[in-house]
């Protein structure tokens, strides 16, 4: 596979909104976490090709709050490249547990999730609804409760 370097975006950087608007739907929902959160990016030599974004939610938890790969790279393996970086960064700074959430109605990224070591943990009912000003749909369904998905880390 390709050389690909991996970093941690300086605070002083501009956000990759183009990026991470292809996980979440607007930037003002970005907005909301990204200010809180580590940004972390792969480059291909050419291009940034992904973004994720890690958000400490206690001194035991990590938050995987954003995760994105642009399409000429999708089912690639790199959404599991990023998957074993997260984990790889929480274990260095000691959490237990990472967790990520993403809509009922994302039945791949429940599926790649679950691929990648997690576990339904809980349902976050409402959330799409009461969270975002307009009705979003995926695979045809509207989006409305958020699946809560949890990995535990083993030291």
């Amino acid at each position: 596979m390709e050389n690909f370097t991996f970093s941690l975006l300086h605070s002083d950087s501009e956000i990759p909104y183009h990026l991470l608007l292809l996980a979440d739907e607007t930037k003002e929902a970005i907005n909301q976490y990204i200010f809180n959160a580590d940004i972390y990016l792969l480059h291909d030599g050419t291009e940034n090709i992904a973004v994720m974004a890690l958000y400490k939610k206690s001194t035991m938890e990590l938050e995987i709050k954003n995760i994105a790969v642009i399409d000429s790279y999708r089912s690639k393996g790199i959404g599991s490249i990023l998957m074993d970086k997260a984990k790889e960064i929480a274990k260095e700074n000691h959490y237990k547990t990472l967790t990520v959430g993403t809509s009922d109605t994302g039945f791949q990224q429940i599926r790649f999730y679950e691929k990648n070591g997690f576990i339904k943990s809980g349902i976050l009912k409402d959330f799409f609804i009461e969270n975002y000003p307009a009705p979003i749909y995926e695979n045809g369904l509207q989006m409305r409760d958020m699946v809560l998905l949890r990995h535990h880390l083993t030291e």
